[in-house]
This record gives C-alpha cells, sequence and structure tokens, in this order.
C-alpha cells in the first residue's frame, strides 16, 4: 500500500489524460466569449480587495490573479478541468461594463452582477449583490466614472440572497428610509427570500461551504470558480429591505423615472419567485437568472427545492416569442450579456431546448424503467447542446440535473425493495468492511483501483472503512487523496469545491467548526420577516422525543407590531395561534427584533428577560422548561466522517 499523507497532491497520469478531451474541446472553441465578456469596459475591477468594518476581505479579486497570469499559457495545469478553467478566466474579467446606453454592469465584485440603469434622474438598481460591502463598492465604481445619482428603484429579479443582500451597500441611510423608493420583487419573493433559508439554514450553510469552496485556498489546487461567478463573499454583511411594490402578472408595465419595463413573472424556474424585465425602449431583455453562461441547477448540492424544469423550459420560450425578437441586448444577472437579435433568440432556444431535453428524456428513461443513478450516467446532451459553452457543466451539470428531475416526479425511492430501509452509513459500514475481510483488505483492493484510475470507486468503497472506523487515519487519507483527483477532472465549479472540501476535512480529521452554535436568523433579515415564520423555526428546533412529556401554554405579545400570540407545546409539536386563547402557564410582552433572537439562539430565559421593554409573568419555570426542549444546532456538523 502506497503511504498516505496530508499533503495536497498532483495530478495523477490518470487525470491528466482525463483532461485531454476537454482541452480539445477548448482549443477548438471560439474567442468569441472572451471578446463578449471585454465589450463595453469602462473600468477594470477595483478596488480588487473591499473590506468590511473589522478590517476582514469580504472580497479579493487579487486571490484569483492565478487566472489572470496563466492568459498566455497554451494549457491550464492539470489539476483543473481545461473547461473550468477557461470559464474561470472569463469570469475574472472584471469591472464596469456599458451593456447599452443608460444601461450598465458591475461584474467581478460577487459571485452576482448588479446592473444600474440610468433614467431621467436617478439610477435604477437591478439585484445588489450579496453584501453590503461589495455593493458599496459597486456603487463607487459607478458613480466615479458615471457621475454621481440618487437611486430612485432596486429590483430584486428574484429571491436568491445573492440578488438582494447588498440592498444596504446602494443606498445612503436617508434613502434607506424613504418612502419615495420603489423596492419591486414578484409575487411570493418576501415569503421565499426569508423562507429558503430559515427552516433548513443551519444545514444549507454547511453543505454551501463545500458547494463554494469558502475554506479552500484559491489556487490551481483548490478553489477556481464558481461556474456561475467567482465566488462568494467572505463574512458579508446582508440585509433585506421588503419591497413595496409586487410585480403579480406578465406584461406588467411600469415606468420609473422615465425607464419603461414590462415585467414576466416565472415563477418555480431558477427561484420560486422570479422575474425576467424587458425594456422595449432600449431594446434590452434581462434574464435574471434563468439564463446565463452555464448549465444552471435544476438541484442545487447546497439544497433546496427541485426546480420545474419544463415550466423553466417553458418560460425561456415565452421570452422568445414577447421579447427576443424586439431586443439587440440579453443580459442576466451573472455573467456578460450577448448582442444581435439572432445571436439573442439563437442563445435563449438553446438554453431552452437543453432543460427541456434533460426534462423529457429523464422521464422517459425513467418510464423505460430506469432507476436515478442509471439516467444519471447514461444521459447526455445532443452534440449541438452540448457544443455550447453556455450550456457546459460549469454550475449545474446534466448528472445531478437529471438526478433532480427524478427526484422531483418520483421521489428518493427507486421501487427496488432492497433499498427500502437500507442500514444507516456507519451500521452499512461497518457490515460492508466485514464481509469484504476487514479493513486492510478493503485498502489493499481500494490501492490496485486507485492504481488504474478508478476514483470513483475508491471514494465509495474507502469511505465504508472510514464510516466503520474515523479514526483510521490511512483511510481517511487514503479517500482524501481519490476525491482530491475527482475533483481536479471535475469541469463543475461546485463538484470540483465538493470534492475537494471533503479532501481537506479528511485530512484534517474533520471539520474546525464542530462546537460552533448556528444562528440561522439574520439579523440584517429579522424586519423583513413575519412572527409566523419565526415560530416554524422554533418548531424546527423542538426536540419532540424530550417534548412530548409535556404541555405547555403561553401568551405573546409583540408590542411593536401589536400582534398577540398563544404558542406552547403539546404531543411533541409546537402549537401556535393568533390571539390570546385559554388560561396560559406564562405571558410574554416584547419587541418582535427580541422574540426573533431569542427564539433562534437563547439558551437561558434572562436573555429574554434582561432585553429592554421586555416583560414576563407567570410561571417562569414553565418557560425555562420550554427552552430546554430546543435543541441548539452547531453550525460545523460532519459531513465526511460520521
Amino acid at each position: 500500500m502506497t503511504e498516505r499523507t496530508p499533503e495536497r497532491k498532483p495530478a495523477t497520469t490518470h487525470t491528466a489524460a482525463a483532461q485531454s478531451p476537454f482541452l480539445a474541446r477548448v482549443a477548438r472553441g471560439s474567442s468569441e466569449d472572451f471578446e463578449i465578456a471585454s465589450r463595453g469596459l469602462i473600468a477594470s475591477g477595483a478596488p480588487r480587495v473591499v473590506k468590511n468594518g473589522f478590517d476582514v476581505d469580504v472580497w479579493d479579486l487579487d486571490s484569483y490573479a492565478f487566472l489572470d497570469e496563466s492568459a498566455h499559457v497554451d494549457a491550464p495545469p492539470t489539476t483543473v478541468n481545461p473547461s473550468l478553467w477557461r470559464q474561470g478566466r472569463l469570469n475574472n474579467i472584471a469591472g464596469l461594463f456599458e451593456v447599452a446606453p443608460s444601461i450598465y454592469q458591475v461584474r467581478g465584485m460577487d459571485i452576482s452582477n448588479v446592473t444600474f440603469i440610468k433614467g431621467d434622474t436617478g439610477w435604477i438598481v437591478i439585484d445588489p449583490l450579496s453584501a453590503k460591502e461589495t455593493a458599496a463598492a459597486a456603487l463607487d465604481m459607478v458613480n466615479e466614472h458615471l457621475g454621481s445619482r440618487p437611486v430612485h428603484a432596486v429590483i430584486y429579479t428574484h429571491s436568491h440572497a445573492d440578488h438582494f443582500g447588498g440592498v444596504l451597500g446602494v443606498l445612503s441611510d436617508e434613502e434607506q428610509k424613504s418612502d419615495r423608493i420603489k423596492f419591486i420583487a414578484p409575487e411570493g419573493f418576501l415569503e421565499e427570500a426569508v423562507s429558503e433559508n430559515i427552516i433548513a439554514g443551519n444545514a444549507m450553510i454547511r453543505r454551501a461551504m463545500y458547494m463554494y469552496g469558502v475554506l479552500l485556498p484559491r489556487d490551481a489546487q483548490g478553489h477556481v470558480d464558481t461556474g456561475l461567478g467567482k465566488g462568494m463573499p467572505r463574512m458579508p454583511s446582508s440585509a433585506l429591505i421588503a419591497p413595496n411594490l409586487y410585480i403579480e402578472e406578465t406584461g406588467t408595465e411600469l415606468v420609473i423615472d422615465g425607464v419603461r419595463m414590462i415585467f414576466q413573472l416565472t415563477p418555480g424556474s431558477e427561484a420560486p419567485a422570479e422575474m425576467n424585465i424587458f425594456f422595449p425602449d432600449m431594446r434590452a431583455l434581462c434574464m435574471a437568472e434563468n439564463c446565463t453562461a452555464t448549465l444552471h441547477n435544476i438541484y442545487t448540492p447546497r439544497g433546496a427545492q427541485i426546480r420545474d424544469t419544463l415550466n423553466w423550459s417553458k418560460y425561456i420560450d415565452e421570452s422568445i416569442d414577447l421579447y427576443a425578437q424586439s431586443s439587440d441586448v440579453v443580459f442576466a444577472s451573472h455573467h456578460w450579456p450577448r448582442w444581435g437579435t439572432e445571436k439573442i433568440v439563437s442563445f435563449l432556444e438553446s438554453q431552452r431546448d437543453t432543460y427541456r431535453y434533460i426534462h423529457d428524456q429523464t422521464l422517459r428513461l425513467a418510464n423505460l424503467g430506469h432507476t436515478m443513478n442509471e439516467i444519471a450516467e447514461e444521459l447526455e446532451l445532443p452534440k449541438e447542446l452540448g457544443d455550447e459553452f453556455f450550456n457546459r457543466d460549469y454550475y449545474g451539470t446534466v448528472s445531478h440535473n437529471a438526478k433532480g428531475v427524478y427526484q422531483r416526479y418520483l421521489g428518493w425511492f427507486d421501487a427496488n425493495p432492497a433499498h427500502l430501509n437500507p442500514h444507516i452509513p456507519v451500521e452499512a459500514a461497518k457490515r460492508y468492511v466485514a464481509f469484504m475481510g476487514g479493513a486492510e483488505a478493503v485498502m489493499q483492493k481500494a490501492q490496485k483501483s486507485f492504481d488504474e484510475g478508478d476514483y470513483r470507486w475508491v471514494v465509495e468503497v474507502v469511505n465504508h472503512v472510514v464510516f466503520a472506523d474515523p479514526e483510521n487515519e490511512s483511510a481517511r487519507l487514503f479517500q482524501a487523496d481519490a476525491l482530491e483527483q475527482l475533483g481536479y477532472q471535475s469541469e463543475s465549479g461546485p463538484w470540483r469545491d465538493f470534492y475537494l472540501s471533503g479532501a481537506l476535512e479528511l485530512r484534517s480529521n474533520g471539520t474546525m467548526f464542530r462546537n460552533v452554535k448556528s444562528n440561522a436568523l439574520r439579523p440584517g433579515f429579522l424586519h423583513a420577516m413575519t412572527t409566523g415564520q419565526v415560530f416554524d423555526l422554533i418548531g424546527v428546533r423542538l426536540n419532540a422525543p424530550r417534548a412530548q412529556l409535556h404541555s405547555l401554554r403561553f401568551y405573546l405579545t409583540i408590542t411593536d407590531r401589536n400582534e398577540q400570540w398563544t404558542f406552547g407545546v403539546r404531543n411533541g409539536v409546537l402549537q401556535t395561534h393568533v390571539g390570546h386563547r385559554d388560561a396560559p402557564d406564562a405571558t410574554i410582552s416584547t419587541t418582535f427584533e427580541t422574540f426573533a433572537l431569542f427564539a433562534s439562539k437563547a439558551e437561558t430565559l434572562s436573555e429574554l428577560s434582561d432585553q429592554p421593554g421586555t416583560s414576563i409573568a407567570g410561571d417562569s419555570a414553565k418557560l425555562e422548561l420550554f427552552l430546554t426542549l430546543l435543541d441548539y444546532f452547531t453550525f460545523g456538523f460532519e459531513i465526511v466522517l460520521p
């Protein structure tokens, strides 16, 4: 057996060979993307490093300079898939750009783009990034090069945080409080924006650390690119100002500061609440995040609701019918625009057909009796779709998207009764290892597979050894080495980051965040939340096996919202009702913010009772008991270890 060490390894000869077809594809490809990604450049990305109030680098474009320096190298390092390397170089083209007269974008200052529309007297801001700090830096660039103008409206195209979290960065303190500014969003936006990362927020954030390679070094053996954009800001200040104007139907037309806009609702496409925007007088079409320079996620590996691929493709078709023939440019909240009506139509049709193909062919194969994993292994885009770089697996992949379609319609079970009630991973691992003759025998056989370049099998089989005995350092390092090679080979940015993040934590014997407690509620989102959403989080935290032994009832008055609630525990379930019902064990009177923070992370009753404006009456011991029934999530639960 090869002796394993915790250091990062170079690409093996098998990995180098696996890169060759991708290198050939890139070599055959057109340079047009580099030309259009640079078109309209007014100012290169600056400042390249953006700090927060604690002098922490929230954004560091310089950390991706290793991609820029390779611009004249014939071939990328063998530790990066050449196609992903190409996408990473394109996403490195950062700065302030003119999309069309009066339409400007700042790209490469966040994972997403922010768009500024020049009105008669001010700016209309579309999707103000994910962080206050990066959004403010983008606005500074715009004001420096185009002149300072007030903001008249902020448009959220959809309900993902990288498209609204930086809203405070594009508004002055006075503008944040002003009732003259329109905050425009699709119907259902607020509920989806707040809820998606609350109920399962702790698990999603932990998984997102893998998906975006948050802990990986940024270099040719680490994080290179997300495929959708450079990366996520670190330790950002994110917030949400609730919309005051909702778009409720396709065809709605608004004129703001002299700018005419027509909206197309696309719910359930890339986000549960999303919309495209057509600017008829500018002959420009904003496709939000529905069409970008990558195959997107139908299932996102960080965890989220499965997207409606069939309707997604139909919405793109509707965009073509309604707006494409009247457009000279199409742009989105990620990547770069495309110009010319013919090319716009071709691009939209190709993306439309890609999503429809994955949907229809997954279900065709499912109806022929193929299982989810079999479909993912078999399905391949036809050449005319798959050869387009904007349909490649940089973010979503055909493989895991096919599984997403299958799951949406048929769920996790493939109907084989052998898979209906399997052992949990640790127990299955112990049995597998015993059947295969013990850990050493498994490792000896796996070494042969590693030497043959069958890293997928090595990862699968050695994982049993790791879960049967997580203290087996040799097994952990062996699995890490195999994961690393899979990461090097991945065309998908998220797949690469998942593989390499797993290798990192296996080599360090687990997560460094093991005992860090989670706060699922982001303070910047609190005022956009409802009290009911706070109770939903409490319900998820309630430990039912302990709670089922108790029956509790409390009154709650939210003083600054003039709300009255009754809540408690019965049958191991959180009970909530608007208004006061029956006799309570205790009563609480407090502000919404105090109650929300208490509900999300408090461990003692004094953390509530000591807050200004809070009073508690009745049996406080029952409230203390209620607190003991709530689980406190740790941010860094294990993923690659039991």
